[in-house]
């Protein structure tokens, strides 16, 4: 771009900026003198300027423009895996609290005050064993004067009886003493009962898990004053849709784990099945055993597996690869850098591990990450071989150089 005088006053630009190489002829005439021509002349330099950079975009872009054409798309960044034979389980896991096998209420059968409390929490008893005292003072006298009562009645009768013998009584006034004398005998037991009770027994070993009285208190009949658990066997109750009806059975193996102590697992069995499905619920019932008297507590929540078929040489891929989006089940396959939409049908699944009975061979690399950006056919970038290109293109490049050098 050039500047001339055209006189008079005026002011020619020439400016070699079109795509076609010819000039363009700027004639600005203008009478302003002096200083104010030279803030003209500085005006009319920069709409130069700007012309200049809107005449930019000749075949330098248009070249390469072309160049990122024939790039084509760029290629999609995916992890992958390997299709690869592995032990697999069929399994069933659910959850439900551990329950004592065996419980019992104990409850007062007469009513005193407690005299003595002879077990704490926590501690184990026997069947029969004794864990509280009453105090049967009442019971007693009664039950001692029914047994006086009982001996007048039964001497009576002795006379009675030989009078008879000697008939000097009737039949029935014989009889009308027999029947007093047996009723005696009942009140006698019901009252000798009654000082029984006093003494309150367990009615099943285990452990006192529940204590509600303390010596001294009142306790009326038929109150609740002890729980006893029987933790030598604990139970939980698993509620099974009814399509694993078929699956599983008594005897199987169980695996249990429970918040209360992470990381470890207990080993159980299942002891029964329920023969019937609930027809609201849909579900049976199975009941899982496992032993106790140790780390395991009644209440403990557990999370349990229910192993019911093994194969030990099983073509697998990660669950991960699966595209669950999809009405049939299939995963992208890499093959000469594409992804491939293969349909695939499904075994067992365990865990992050998935059973595949058909579509796809051993070795096979299957796309786990990145899968959602892929379409049938797409170009695919594989992390892990890209990184490990990289250190044997710069061996290359070393070698080459090291290699003219020496020449």
């Amino acid at each position: 771009m050039t500047f001339g005088a055209w006189p008079p006053g005026g002011v020619v630009i020439y400016m070699p900026i079109t795509p076609m190489g010819f000039h363009h002829v700027m004639h600005i005439q203008t009478s302003i003198p002096g200083r104010s021509r030279l803030a003209a002349g500085a005006v009319l330099l920069g709409c130069a300027l700007a012309l200049a950079a809107c005449g930019k975009g000749g075949p330098a872009d248009a070249q390469a423009k072309a160049k990122d054409e024939k790039k084509g798309p760029e290629a999609i960044p995916v992890e992958v895996a390997s299709a690869a034979r592995r032990p697999i389980a069929a399994r069933y896991t659910g959850t439900a609290p551990l329950e004592a096998r065996g419980e019992a209420m104990v409850v007062a059968k007469t009513s005193g005050v407690a005299l003595q409390v002879l077990v704490e929490e926590g501690q184990p008893v026997r069947a029969g064993q004794t864990l509280v005292r009453l105090d049967a003072a009442r019971s007693a006298l009664s039950a001692a004067q029914s047994a006086a009562q009982v001996r007048k009645l039964e001497a009576n009768y002795e006379r009675s009886r030989r009078l008879a013998e000697q008939k000097l009584i009737s039949a029935n006034d014989i009889d009308q003493i027999r029947y007093d004398l047996e009723n005696a005998r009942a009140a006698w037991r019901r009252d000798s009962l009654e000082v029984a009770y006093a003494n309150v027994t367990a009615p099943i070993s285990g452990v006192i898990a529940e204590r509600m009285i303390k010596p001294g208190n009142y306790v009326a009949a038929n109150t609740p004053i002890f729980r006893i658990v029987d933790d030598s066997r604990l139970e939980a109750v698993l509620n099974v849709p009814e399509r694993e009806l078929a699956t599983l059975r008594a005897g199987l193996p169980v695996t249990m784990e429970v918040d209360a102590m992470p990381g470890r697992r207990f080993t159980g069995v299942i002891d029964r099945v329920a023969p019937v499905v609930d027809a609201k619920s849909g579900t049976f019932r199975v009941v899982a055993a496992f032993a106790g008297g140790g780390q395991l507590k009644p209440g403990m929540f557990g999370r349990i597996s229910v192993d019911y078929d093994q194969r030990t040489n099983a073509l697998t891929v990660p669950r991960a690869a699966l595209l669950e989006d999809e009405s049939d089940p299939a995963v992208f396959v890499v093959r000469q850098g594409k992804a491939m939409r293969v349909p695939v049908k499904l075994g067992y699944l365990d865990g992050e591990w998935a059973e595949i009975r058909g579509g796809l061979k051993d070795g096979d690399q299957v796309v786990t990450a990145g899968k959602v950006a892929l379409r049938d056919g797409a170009q695919v970038q594989v992390l892990g071989q890209a990184a490990a290109a990289k250190p044997q293109v710069a061996a290359n490049a070393d070698g080459a150089k090291n290699g003219g050098v020496s020449r």
